[in-house]
């Protein structure tokens, strides 16, 4: 099953270090992270799952919950949980999904068969409180990924949910913002009425309203 940008997160039931869980009920109104990892006991994976762990307070600021997956079961998990702690410096304190039977995996096409036909790949889904997918990443075993910059999609994500504006390349919060195009300048003017610097009709350039 191929998953887009703007589906509806598919729900799943499954057993996790925290216990069995409901996806779209434990994430209830929250934004999630969830993330796949290949295998457990792996050297890019320990340092992904402590890093992720010590974005807690960074992720409680914006309402996210963070949960991983791999096809391991939960009693590896558990157990590998005391390595990422001795050599990350941080508990795991999110939940992490045991998917042996790859239930869960192929839910979201987190195996390309291409890529390795029984591991997960880096998957990375941001889903916001309505369960609708926002963000897509995936990443070969090799390359672990970037989490702050998945923090930056959700800061860019939440600011232009609730203003009229998009984010330019390379954005972090407090950067100017774009107004979008479908916005007259008329109605502009209404949003803000401080101006804007108009480098041309299309790119208008406004500091962020937040």
């Amino acid at each position: 099953m191929t998953l887009r940008l703007g589906d509806t997160a598919p729900d799943f039931t499954a057993p996790t270090t925290d216990g069995e869980i409901r996806f779209h009920e434990w994430k209830a109104d929250s934004w999630a992270v969830l993330f796949s990892h290949p295998k457990d006991f792996t050297p890019v994976c320990t340092t992904e799952l402590g890093y992720t762990a010590k974005l807690a307070d960074e992720f409680a600021a914006r309402n996210v919950r963070a949960i991983g997956l791999s096809v391991d079961a939960v009693e590896e998990h558990e157990a590998w949980k005391v390595d990422i702690e001795a050599t990350q410096g941080v508990a795991v304190n999110f939940p992490m999904i045991g998917d042996p039977d790859r239930v869960v995996a192929e839910l979201y096409d987190m195996i390309h068969p291409n890529a390795d036909a029984t591991l997960t790949v880096r998957s990375v889904f941001v889903i916001d409180p309505a369960h609708t997918i926002r963000l897509t990443l995936t990443y070969p075993a090799s390359t672990g990924r970037n989490f702050d910059e998945v923090l930056r999609v959700i800061d860019s994500l939440q600011l232009t949910d609730g203003h009229k504006v998009a984010t330019p390349v390379n954005w972090t919060p407090g950067d100017d913002v774009i107004i979008l195009p479908s916005l007259s300048n008329d109605a502009a003017a209404e949003l803000f009425p401080d101006g804007w610097d108009e480098q041309r009709p299309y790119l208008r350039v406004v500091p962020s309203p937040v």
